[in-house]
């Protein structure tokens, strides 16, 4: 979504090979501020429809008939880069969390959740909010960045802005999995002044979620 404001409508895609899952979930995100964009039945039109469409949210599931949701994923981010992607699966599996913020989700939901929690989850997901749990991002994190290949640089081919001292305090605690409140009272700021300080540096980072924010930092040694 449009970190401005101005677009007050959150634009959102709906993947999953099940019509009558889709179909609920339309009905769920019929809600005021939220409009569903467009469907996609695999992981292969997913990423026509993110290149069509640059929904601001995308609910991905991961094993399709015709194309699995994580292996998308990054293409989907690809032509999409502002997308934030949550992916919805029945399948509460650590490696798949791993692949999937590896991957460039914001979020990892379960089909069996609470329907206002994925309402939810996508407005937070729209606004840049944390959707992982602090226990298991650490996991994932940990888990992403000790499983990359041992030549990989990141530096190499991401190019981004240098971050002021307060912004690194923020991103620090952003890695560990702190919420924006948290955070506020932590560095005894105003909860609008961090969540300034997370959309700069999102912008700087080049990445559209708090979740690709801490993993990049893990992977580039940002912070200590």
């Amino acid at each position: 979504m449009d970190s401005s404001g101005i677009n007050s409508v959150i634009t959102t895609a709906i993947v999953d090979d099940h019509g009558i899952v889709r179909q609920g979930l339309r009905a769920l995100l019929d809600q005021p501020g939220i409009e569903v964009v467009g469907e996609a039945e695999s992981g292969s039109e997913a990423v026509t429809l993110a290149q069509a469409l640059q929904p601001d949210v995308m609910l991905l599931d991961i094993r399709m008939k015709d194309g699995d949701g994580l292996q998308s994923l990054p293409q989907i981010k690809a032509v999409s880069p502002h997308t934030s992607v949550i992916i919805l699966t029945t399948y509460a599996n650590p490696a798949y969390l791993a692949r999937a913020i590896s991957g460039g989700a914001a979020g990892y939901l379960s089909k069996e959740t609470d329907p206002d929690h994925i309402v939810r989850a996508v407005r937070a997901a729209a606004a840049g909010d944390d959707l992982i749990d602090r226990t298991l991002l650490q996991a994932a994190l940990a888990h992403s960045v000790d499983t990359r290949a041992p030549d990989y640089d990141a530096a190499a081919d991401v190019d981004i802005e240098p971050l002021s001292e307060r912004e690194r305090d923020v991103l620090r605690l952003m890695v560990q999995g702190f919420a924006n409140s948290a955070i506020a009272e932590t560095l005894m700021i105003s909860l609008p002044t961090v969540k300034t300080h997370v959309q700069h540096i999102l912008q700087k980072l080049h990445v559209s979620d708090r979740t690709q924010a801490a993993l990049l930092a893990m992977r580039l040694r940002l912070v200590e």
